[in-house]
């Protein structure tokens, strides 16, 4: 489970995907707070040759779907197990219309539990390149009727966690963007 990580900088974030993203305030992220997600364009011309296969955007780490009452939600609502997305209030509406997303992270933070006590240990990829997390977003109506993006890490059960966050190959990202709810 995966409650805090570590966000790529704008330049990062360009050099790895070539996507804009300029508004990134904090790196080190924690449920409520603002980073970046990837996915499709909404509203686009399919057979609009000149537009963008991915867009980058700001989102609140914790999905705030249509019926949250404020962001306070995002505290709890930052990870969606695979096995029960589709079924669970918070998360269910992403699953069926398949609104899915990456989460770009340099690294995630999980405890290491080896001493008997947890220990914050900082994961990252080998190569030094992004980990792409699977993720759900959601858009949802503020109470002064501002548009508030949002976003949940996807977890799948792991044999030494209790959860572990869905870290896609880079050649996946394509098809987990474009899965329908069946095949996700």
């Amino acid at each position: 489970m995966c409650s805090h990580y570590e966000a790529p900088s704008p330049s990062r974030l360009r050099n790895a995907l070539g996507l804009t993203f300029d508004s990134q305030e904090k790196i080190d992220l924690w449920p409520g707070y603002v980073g970046p997600f990837i996915r499709k364009p909404t509203g686009i011309d399919p057979h609009d040759e000149a537009a963008p296969n991915l867009e980058a955007l700001p989102g609140v780490f914790g999905l705030l779907p249509f019926w949250a009452k404020d962001t306070k939600l995002a505290r709890s609502t930052y990870n969606a197990r695979s096995e029960t997305a589709a079924t669970k209030p918070s998360y269910r509406a992403a699953w069926k219309e398949a609104k899915h997303c990456l989460i770009p992270a340099v690294a995630i933070y999980e405890p290491d539990w080896r001493t008997g006590k947890p220990i914050p240990t900082r994961i990252t990829r080998k190569d030094g390149e992004l980990l792409g997390i699977a993720g759900l977003w959601e858009t949802w109506k503020g109470p002064v009727g501002e548009i508030v993006h949002s976003y949940s890490m996807l977890t799948i059960n792991a044999d030494d966690h209790d959860m572990m966050v869905v870290v896609l190959p880079q050649g996946r990202y394509a098809d987990w963007l474009t899965a329908t709810p069946n095949e996700s």
